[in-house]
């Protein structure tokens, strides 16, 4: 019987190691740290072996493959030693992948906006009456909804790590929604290694399927002659002028039309509940996918109107006092923040800072210098956001826990003005996750603002 074993006991992890107990393989789940208690529940209402609090590491080393959960860096020594020993290596996505029979996916990647475009994608099909789920870095886990579901179409969002152990995985529709510097720690340091990753959501695509890229960014146009791509290609933009046979869309003046052979979409931009040229791409790339998936283009529209804001994205959470308090602690690269700051309306008191992944500011500062009248740096070490912002931004104040940052955001605020919490780094210094960041962002304000 074939050994699987699973590394990491996360939501990817235990519907990973449900999906090889199903198949009738041989698995054993290690995780070096705590296994949530729904998780454990779950495998063992499955009967699935697990361990926690370290990986044996003689067992783990008789496995036939390994899927790895896409937190765990390769550079983990479990990981090293599991590559020594010639084990193949893969992820969730791939796994499962083998298993989704008829089933169709679309699967949505990129630095900034796939959580937004992938929940815009799912809302505009599950609103048309399609048979889908939703899972990868949102909603259930894939290999788990595959193991206990039977789905039409998968909608899943793809980070760079995930589409690394993926090899014969095929997406059906790829969404490429930009590539911007991120996560450069795990990839040595070098962009075009993480480039490479992200480009990996084209990999198998077939004349049969669909690509939908943004036509905006440089990095991709760069990569695109690099392929032998024999996918039908779906553009969208807002300052180049693309165009494709098999479709395309761009935003003039306020709306766009996305097209996908002879059916078509009007959205007018300032109908939508979510703002900025940000949401307006991400907007743009839903309508082609869900048109070329064979969505009616009145219930795209309809679905699209319709869609409120993602949480930790952007998100209003109170006005006090005439100050609006804006939750955007998913904003953990540079290129979210750009976006973030280009929306704003008001005067900014803006919330940074957390575990710096070498980050270059240069492009926030433009809009730091027009519109944002005090920095609030919050983490363990603030001294290259004060470096890069004194002289930038009139007044700049370094802070070391959330109430900290809150009360000095709080005494900055005017009426009229926004507190953005948008951190440009990840949260791992002070908080579990962005999640968890933002959960105490909203509670902070709800509490004392």
């Amino acid at each position: 019987m074939k050994k699987i074993v699973v590394l990491g006991g996360g939501i990817s992890g235990y519907g990973s190691a449900i999906l090889a107990k199903k198949k009738g393989f041989d698995v054993l789940l290690s995780d070096a740290g705590h296994i949530a208690e729904r998780f454990r529940a779950r495998l063992d209402e499955w009967q699935v072996p697990y361990e926690e609090g370290g990986h044996s590491e003689e067992r783990i080393l008789q496995a036939s493959e390994v899927i790895k959960s896409p937190g765990i860096p390769d550079t983990a020594p479990i990981v090293r030693r599991i590559r020594e020993r010639g084990i193949p290596v893969i992820s969730e996505m791939e796994f499962a992948g083998r298993y989704m029979g008829r089933a169709r996916c679309i699967c949505i990647t990129g630095s900034n906006g796939k959580t937004t475009t992938t929940s815009l994608i799912y809302k505009i099909m599950r609103d048309a009456g399609m048979n889908v789920a939703l899972g990868g870095n949102i909603g259930e886990s894939f290999a788990y909804s595959v193991a206990t579901g039977d789905y039409d179409w998968y909608v899943l969002e793809l980070s760079s790590f995930q589409l690394d152990g993926m090899f014969r995985f095929r997406a059906h529709i790829g969404v490429l929604m930009n590539i911007t510097p991120d996560h450069l720690d795990r990839y040595d340091h070098c962009f075009q290694n993480y480039v490479d990753a992200k480009m990996r959501i084209t990999q198998n695509q077939t004349s049969r399927d669909w690509f939908v890229y943004s036509g905006d960014d440089e990095v991709i146009w760069r990569e695109l002659p690099k392929y032998d791509l024999r996918v039908r290609q779906l553009p969208f933009a807002a300052k180049n002028a693309v165009a494709s046979a098999a479709g395309d869309a761009f935003l003039l003046d306020g709306s766009f039309t996305a097209a996908v052979g002879d059916r078509s979409v009007e959205i007018d931009t300032s109908k939508l509940q979510i703002k900025g040229l940000h949401n307006a791409y991400n907007a743009m790339a839903a309508a082609l996918a869900t048109l070329a998936a064979g969505v009616d283009p009145e219930s795209v529209r309809r679905s699209l109107y319709g869609f409120a804001p993602v949480e930790h994205r952007l998100e209003p959470v109170a006005e006090r006092g005439g100050v609006l308090w804006i939750n955007d602690s998913k904003a953990t690269n540079v290129d979210s923040v750009y976006y973030a700051l280009e929306s704003m309306t008001r005067p900014v008191v803006w919330i940074a800072g957390g575990t710096d992944k070498g980050n270059d500011y240069t492009p926030l500062k433009e809009f730091a210098r027009a519109k944002v009248h005090t920095l609030v740096c919050m983490g363990l070490d603030n001294e290259k956001l004060v470096r890069e912002f004194t002289g930038v931004v009139p007044e700049v104040v370094s802070t070391s826990s959330l109430d900290e940052a809150m009360t000095a955001a709080k005494r900055a605020a005017r009426s009229g003005d926004a507190v953005l919490l948008s951190p440009a780094c990840a949260s791992f210094d002070l908080f579990r996750n962005y999640e968890n960041r933002g959960e105490l962002f909203k509670a902070w304000v709800t509490e004392k603002a």
